[in-house]
């Protein structure tokens, strides 16, 4: 199993529609990926399943995590960097079983200029230290509030073109 990560706790956000167009990209090419929305995390997470603690509502979690050998991640822009809800989520996660050693996808979305850069980046370094391997290709998506129409696909034929190249090293990767 495979999983997209949608990166933040926000309902309805723009990390989550970019994480369904994935899936449905990937699905055209006969790839099956879960999705994975952090807004299903426990809203207690800090309290129930940090520092070796384990509840019954994250175990369901932790599984899919350690069955997965693929991770991409939609990874929106908060303040410069990526959401505090990922790093809970990952350091919730079983060390170093969760993430060692298995691939890393990433693509960052902002409603700035960027497309999260620098977001993405300290991900990375996360990543790198979980001893992820991290696929070079990054996309990055700015102004993602014009980038997808009401059906939420892209339509700008640029990003089109970037996300199919992407698409394609991670069904190689």
């Amino acid at each position: 199993m495979n999983l997209i990560i949608s990166g933040t706790n926000r309902l309805g956000s723009n990390s989550l529609k970019v994480a369904r167009y994935y899936q449905e990209q990937l699905q055209r090419r006969g790839e099956e990926w879960e999705i994975f929305s952090l807004s299903n995390l426990p809203h207690d997470i800090i309290f129930s399943d940090l520092y070796g603690k384990r509840s019954k509502d994250f175990a369901h979690i932790q599984e899919k995590i350690s069955v997965a050998r693929k991770f991409i991640f939609i990874i929106p822009e908060y303040n410069g960097s990526y959401p505090g809800v990922l790093k809970v989520f990952i350091d919730a996660c079983t060390f170093p079983a969760s993430f060692y050693h298995k691939k890393a996808i990433l693509v960052g979305v902002a409603t700035g200029k960027y497309g999260n850069i620098r977001g993405v980046d300290h991900f990375t370094g996360v990543c790198n230290y979980m001893r992820m391997h991290v696929l070079p290709l990054k996309i990055h998506i700015p102004h993602i509030q014009n980038e997808l129409n009401n059906n939420n696909e892209f339509t700008d034929n640029i990003t089109i073109e970037f996300i199919d190249e992407q698409i394609e090293e991670i069904i190689r990767f």
